[in-house]
């Protein structure tokens, strides 16, 4: 992991009725939440996101199902496996991000600090990686 990706383990809250995860801004999530949406209906052969962003942080997390995510911060590339609701992965600006290899039940929760603006969207791999490496 880097300083721009890290992985995240909530607390999960279990007693005999299930299990509970709460999640809190500027706690759990490192940044004020501004906007949340979520991916699912995935075929298990697409690739989502593709894209860093010059001013958005997220936080990833499978709240059902499983996918990859290869991330590169113009340094590093790393893969990650998103398995577990209990589990996150933030990734600060400048991040790009491949999901991957979803599961037929995935639902990835995305958390942004930041409200939808594509002018802000980086969809170009290599002058990315020209750019910050």
């Amino acid at each position: 992991m880097t300083e721009k990706v890290k992985e995240i383990i909530f607390k999960t809250n279990t007693n005999e009725d299930g299990n509970l995860i709460a999640i809190e801004q500027n706690k759990d999530i490192p940044f004020e939440i501004k906007r949340i949406f979520y991916i699912f209906g995935t075929k298990g052969d697409k690739i989502r996101g593709e894209h860093a962003n010059a001013r958005s942080e997220f936080v990833l997390i499978s709240v059902a199902g499983s996918c990859k995510v290869r991330t590169h911060d113009g340094k590093n590339e790393l893969f990650f496996d998103l398995d577990s609701p209990a589990k996150g992965l933030y990734l600060n600006k400048l991040v790009w991000k491949d999901m991957y290899e979803f599961s037929p039940d995935c639902v990835l929760l995305v958390v942004t600090n930041e409200l939808y603006d594509p002018s802000e969207y980086i969809l170009n791999y290599e002058k990315f990686l020209k750019d910050n490496s």
